[in-house]
Formats: C-alpha cells, structure tokens, sequence
C-alpha cells in the first residue's frame, strides 16, 4: 500500500500533535513533582491535593492523543 504526499505530511503531523503534548506534560509535571514534595515533606496531610496537581497536566497528553486522531481521520489514514 502506497500513501500520498498529504497523508504522509498528516502522520508526521498527529506524531507531532502527541509529541508536543507528551514534552508539555514532562515539563509541567517535572515542576509540579518537585514542589508537591516540597508540601508534602512539610504538610504530609497535603498528599492528596499534590497528587491531584501532579496527574493534571495528563490532559496536555490526552488532547494530544484526540488531536493525532482526528488529523488521521481527516486524512483518510484510519
């Protein structure tokens, strides 16, 4: 099976729609991880809410996902 020029152009963008949010994720959480530590080693109480701040930034990651996706169908690729 061969692809054209336009589809091949829309998989090295849905690669780079889920590579932006996969770096945006690692910066937020490296940020976030460091300071819920921080929180956590003064108020242990605070577990929850810093593990609640560390898991958020996983939506970057999905809308990433759903971006790759619907460029795909766009382009007749799934």
């Amino acid at each position: 099976m061969t692809i054209g020029i336009e589809a091949a152009i829309a998989a090295v963008g849905a690669g780079v729609a889920i590579l932006g949010g996969a770096v945006g994720t690692g910066v937020a959480q490296s940020a976030i991880g460091a300071a819920g530590l921080g929180l956590i080693a003064e108020k242990p109480d605070q577990l929850g809410m810093a593990l609640l701040f560390l898991v958020l930034p996983e939506t970057l990651l999905i809308f990433g996902f759903v971006v790759a996706i619907l460029i795909m169908l766009a382009a007749g690729l799934i």
